[in-house]
């Protein structure tokens, strides 16, 4: 596809009768300037979505992303945009608020308060402590520290393909970064990896045992064990469990029934504290429940959790959940927390929005509706086509595992690339997760409706039958 082709029914003109538009859409450069100067100033290694052909997105609104020549692209995977791209109401109270009052948090602010008592109502009990920061990967980071300094060890569990950061605590952690290098890279000796509880391509797949979910759950289980107990045989203790709800990066990984209640129930029994980070998976898109680790069961209570991304819809706010005892060590140490920006009046402000939003407009519900309605054609299209494997999540959380051998589950790397780039072309977008980069992910706002769902599944069709088809010839 290129930027030269436009279609009728993808144009959305911005019609406006002032001399000065409410929002910005002016373009400053031709998207060709645009990708020259990035060349010139932004380091090659950030990430750019389609750099053989990148996108130049002028303004967005609800599912939809718009170019600069006004084709529509239906959004399938932008999980920042939580409620919705620019919802007027939540750009609206960041406008008010950032006109008011936008110093720092040592100050008192209604704001900071009533976030977190607005999250507190969502979260255990014990769990009635927060602090804020900017990212993802600073609230992860904040965890460590307390915990290390609560248990008075070191050492970090975590599941193998885990992500959980860029700051350099948190790389040290996330192997699926490892995995894309270009140079041989290990965990630290801190660190220790267990495999993931994968039941489709992990160490113990349902295929192997009978499709028993309990038996496969007990030998993810007996892993965390050994895992311990080998760590400690040297002489090392382990101050925390750092796993995403639901993992992302590694391929959109739904856990096996009680695999995270008997995790934490064992490492709690070793004093090892337990973080859920639902960084990528909170504010209801599990469908189900607020946040995705509760989808596993009511009695599954982490010491921490992490929340991101999605929390300002797109505004910078991110925050940690604990307990009151772990953060009276660093009372008790001496130890005083502050962060510039994190936790100001206007990210404050942007986050209940949020919130507001997903209980005026029924999202979590939405995510369940849609969620279940999108899984289960997918699943329907996966019935007729060698090429899907597997699809797997929960609401709006969803994964499409691509393989070359349904038999042999061996991943489809190539085929999987050239769905995402076929569907651009049916100005749809989507991204590709886990260590072969094969499973299409969808994360999209919370928003997404039957109608996308449709939008999608059609042109999904027709693409997977395409590649397969000519596939098939090939090997003929």
């Amino acid at each position: 596809m290129t930027d030269s082709t436009t279609k009728d029914h993808n144009v959305d003109a911005i019609e406006s009768n002032s001399d000065e538009p409410e929002f910005d859409f002016k373009e400053h450069y031709s998207r060709e300037r645009t990708l020259s100067l990035r060349d010139t100033y932004i380091p090659y290694c950030t990430e750019l979505f389609y750099r053989e052909n990148p996108i130049k997105i002028v303004r967005c609104q609800g599912t939809y992303m718009y170019d600069q020549l006004g084709n529509k692209y239906l959004d399938c995977i932008n999980n920042v945009a939580h409620v919705g791209h620019c919802h007027p109401y939540v750009v609206k109270q960041i406008y008010k608020q950032m006109g008011a009052c936008a110093t720092n948090n040592r100050y008192l602010h209604d704001n900071t308060v009533i976030l977190a008592e607005k999250l507190a109502k969502t979260l255990p009990k014990s769990l009635d402590q927060f602090f804020y920061t900017n990212s993802g990967s600073e609230s992860n980071d904040l965890a460590l520290r307390l915990a290390r300094q609560y248990t008075g060890n070191h050492d970090i569990l975590v599941l193998d393909n885990a992500y959980h950061g860029h700051l350099t605590t948190l790389f040290e952690l996330s192997t699926y970064k490892f995995k894309k290098g270009n140079i041989a890279m290990k965990e630290p000796e801190h660190v220790h990896v267990l495999p993931i509880p994968d039941i489709y391509r992990g160490k113990y797949r349902d295929i192997d045992y009978n499709y028993d979910e309990e038996k496969l759950s007990q030998l993810y289980v007996n892993e965390v064990r050994q895992k311990v107990e080998e760590v400690e045989s040297r002489g090392r203790r382990i101050a925390i469990f750092l796993i995403e709800s639901l993992q992302s990066c590694g391929g959109q990984i739904i856990y096996p029934k009680n695999f995270l209640k008997n995790a934490f129930d064992y490492l709690h029994s070793k004093g090892i504290l337990c973080l859920v980070d639902e960084v990528q998976t909170g504010f209801g898109r599990s469908g189900t429940h607020f946040w995705a680790f509760q989808s596993y069961g009511e009695d599954v209570v982490p010491d921490f959790v992490t929340m991101g991304k999605s929390m300002g819809n797109g505004f910078p706010v991110s925050a940690l959940a604990t307990r009151r005892c772990i953060t009276q060590k660093f009372d008790n140490d001496g130890i005083e927390y502050f962060n510039t920006f994190g936790g100001n009046p206007v990210s404050c402000r942007a986050a209940i929005a949020v919130l507001d939003v997903i209980e005026s407009e029924n999202l979590m519900e939405n995510a369940r509706v849609v969620g279940a309605y999108l899984l289960n054609k997918l699943k329907e299209i996966g019935k007729k086509y060698d090429l899907v494997g597997d699809v797997r999540g929960r609401g709006l959380f969803l994964g499409m595992d691509i393989v070359r051998d349904p038999k042999t589950r061996e991943p489809g790397i190539e085929e999987a690339r050239q769905i995402k780039y076929r569907l651009r072309e049916h100005m749809i977008i989507i991204s590709l997760d886990g260590p072969d980069h094969n499973v299409i992910k969808f994360k999209s706002p919370m928003c997404f409706s039957q109608l996308d769902a449709d939008f999608l599944c059609e042109k999904m069709e027709t693409v997977i039958e395409e590649i397969q088809k000519t596939r098939d010839e090939k090997q003929e």
